[in-house]
């Protein structure tokens, strides 16, 4: 029975007591271990042991030592280690505490707050209690405040570490923050928890492990020896645990009870949508049950944004997307993006964007089937490509508004995108070109032909630019198929066109000459004079790679001649460089200084700085080459500066190269060579096709 004993007005005992008559002498009372030696202090060591399962964490155990000895001078040290489901945030704070142990002599406590557990978070004033008898405390008061005053008391001359497991919001954490500055206290969750910074909270956030140490710990946690022996497929099944280390050990759990299984065997089980969800790899579900208790704490706006992202092609999305495939507001995309966010369901990037973790996308799309009806699944697609369409087709007219042309847009963006000049809209585009090229075969995929090659079409200020290796000629395929399937000439011949330049730069040159044949003769068969233009155009740069002179300069003066008919000044001063091109070739660089001297006039006039700056660096070289060097390389270091400033990586390297030719054209190999090598330098991220060649260049000098 719990007595209550008032001694004065001020000073009452609670608990167990002796009552006399009469007592002489001063009262003192006491907290049950006052008075005991100090080996008497229990020292409570309750952190689960450390796993044999932390792989490769060494920068993470860094930033956590780093953290540690940051924060507000007199306060408890506070760090909260947040991340999505299964990522191994537990192992990790586990592990690191083992390493610091000998820093808080006083013990280690643990509680598993069970924020997302089937029961629900454990209350505080039940943790405090298990905490205060765990360290001698007999007498625990009754009620949180009480409590929590209790615990602050008797931490303020300990030096404890404490880990809080699964914490689901700071409301749990605060009434266990310790009462000294030697105090450490450590909480995982899957949030993010900025409700703790006011109190000196520091934050680590953890990643998915790296590849290699994903293979390491499939091996470390029962693959074995089948591991390095089939490496290949261990890292099919690494990848598609998406390199969690929940999913990891549950693989190797499989393979550790089935000695005889081939790891092939498993890779292929998991190649079915969902399979890391289900047995064999999981018995007990237990990613999907995590993942579960995560989705279910969303706010409803946030559970249906969760759902969409499991439907788009795209790990990776701006919150205009969202908003566009959601049919909302920005500001109604960015709360629940950043709901997700503070669940560890998505990542937000640097450049503003969100990065869902692709078992995260997978679990959604599960749930988005079974919760979501066909037709709105559909219009979520559909408002995602009218989203990609219209934001391409927007950086087509700032980059490109001689290309650009109207295009039915099914959807637009919820917000004007707003570009400030070329370079904004070019990196706009290198950005998100993953985004756009899973946008571009979904499209055709799901049958949507006319905005695939659409896209297609509107991405030519990517390719045409940056022209990245691969991409540009799979689109135009794609987008080319589509447009026979759509039935429409002109979006046939377009991709033609441009598809046959991706086809020259991928140095296929007589495939290149078959489709801008095929071009030609569509567009004559239209009546289209400014696309038999630019397919004659396409043609004589073929041949002029084919080497076939006289043909390209009479495919280019057809097109010259076409160019000037229908009034195209700016074409036919593209159709001026390509014949410059021809008379270099043939060494005849009088007459190519004039043709590129009016072509990068008339381009500048038509305001094409891009193209401009094109034939500048070619009147350079062709200057350089026809004996006047200093001149010649006087224009091509102008053309560098004016690439520099619209962002052509590609044509930068092309101008290092052309300064190390005009160097080498004029005996000067000691100036060529590191011309040339920083013409590689600047190719190497671009065109292995293009660095391969400098470095041949490179040999035979």
């Amino acid at each position: 029975m719990r007595h209550t004993n008032k001694l004065s007005d001020l000073a009452r005992v609670q608990g167990s007591s002796v009552q006399a008559g009469a007592i002489h002498g001063g009262v003192h009372v006491h907290p049950a271990h006052r008075g005991k030696t100090a080996d008497q202090v229990p020292r409570p060591r309750q952190l689960p042991g450390v796993t044999a399962h932390l792989v490769d964490r060494k920068a993470d155990l860094a930033r956590l030592d780093a953290l540690r000895v940051q924060g507000h001078p007199g306060a408890p040290r506070l760090i909260v280690v947040s991340g999505q489901p299964g990522v191994g945030k537990t192992t990790l704070a586990l592990g690191w505490l083992d390493t610091v142990a000998g820093l808080f002599p006083d013990g280690q406590l643990f509680v598993d707050l069970g924020g997302h557990g089937p029961r629900g978070p454990v209350a505080p004033e039940e943790v405090l209690a298990g905490f205060l008898r765990a360290l001698g405390v007999a007498d625990v008061l009754p009620g949180l405040a009480d409590r929590e005053a209790q615990w602050r008391t008797l931490t303020s001359s300990l030096r404890l570490a404490v880990l809080l497991d699964d914490a689901l919001t700071p409301a749990e954490v605060r009434p266990l923050i310790p009462g000294s500055a030697d105090c450490l206290l450590v909480v995982t969750s899957r949030r993010q928890l900025p409700g703790l910074v006011r109190h000196g909270a520091q934050s680590h956030q953890l990643d998915a492990l790296a590849p290699e140490a994903a293979l390491e710990l499939l091996c470390r946690a029962g693959g074995g020896q089948r591991v390095a022996r089939e490496r290949r497929a261990a890292r099919d099944v690494v990848e598609r645990c998406g390199r969690l280390p929940l999913a990891v050990c549950l693989a190797a759990g499989y393979l550790a009870v089935r000695p005889w299984e081939w790891v092939a065997s498993l890779a292929e089980r998991l190649s079915d949508e969902g399979a890391v969800f289900e047995p064999p790899v999981d018995g007990e579900c237990s990613l999907r049950r995590a993942l579960d208790a995560s989705r279910r704490r969303l706010p409803p706006r946030a559970a249906a944004v969760h759902r969409l992202l499991g439907l788009l092609p795209a790990a990776g999305l701006d919150v205009s997307a969202v908003a566009a495939a959601a049919d909302g507001t920005l500001p109604e995309a960015e709360g629940a993006l950043a709901e997700l966010a503070d669940a560890s369901l998505v990542a937000r990037l640097e450049c503003g964007a969100y990065r869902a973790h692709d078992l995260v996308r997978a679990h959604a799309r599960e749930l988005a089937l079974a919760e979501e009806p066909a037709w709105w699944r559909e219009s979520v697609l559909d408002r995602f490509l009218g989203w990609c369409l219209a934001m391409a087709t927007e950086a087509d007219r700032v980059v490109t508004p001689s290309h650009c042309v109207a295009r039915g847009l099914p959807h637009r963006p919820p917000v004007d995108p707003g570009f400030v000049g070329e370079e904004q809209a070019v990196r706009w585009l290198d950005r998100r070109r993953d985004v756009l090229m899973t946008a571009v075969r979904e499209a055709a995929a799901a049958g949507r032909d006319r905005v695939c090659w659409q896209l297609v079409d509107a991405l030519h200020p990517l390719f045409a630019r940056l022209r990245p290796p691969g991409l540009w000629v799979e689109a135009h395929r794609i987008g080319l198929e589509a447009a026979r399937r759509d039935g429409d000439a002109f979006g046939l011949v377009r991709m033609l066109t441009s598809g046959g330049a991706a086809l020259r730069d991928a140095g296929r040159h007589r495939e290149t000459a078959e489709w801008y044949g095929e071009a030609y003769a569509l567009a004559r068969q239209e009546g289209d004079r400014h696309q038999q233009a630019q397919a004659l155009q396409g043609l004589g740069n073929s041949h002029l790679w084919l080497g076939e002179h006289a043909a390209a300069t009479e495919r280019l003066r057809e097109a010259l001649a076409l160019r000037e008919a229908i009034g195209d000044r700016r074409g036919a001063a593209l159709s001026r460089v390509s014949l410059a091109e021809v008379a270099v070739a043939e060494h005849e660089y009088a007459r190519a200084v004039v043709l590129l001297a009016d072509a990068r006039a008339r381009l500048a006039e038509a305001g094409d700085a891009y193209d401009a700056a094109r034939a500048l660096a070619l009147l350079g070289r062709a200057t350089g080459l026809g004996g006047d060097r200093a001149a010649g390389e006087r224009r091509l270091w102008e053309a560098l500066d004016e690439f520099g400033t619209t962002g052509a990586v590609p044509w930068q390297a092309r101008v290092w190269e052309l300064l190390g030719e005009v160097a080498q054209h004029h005996g000067e190999t000691a100036e060529a060579v590191p011309r040339y090598e920083r013409s590689r330098e600047h190719y190497a991220p671009v065109s292995a096709r293009d660095a391969a060649r400098l470095t041949e260049r490179l040999r035979s000098l």
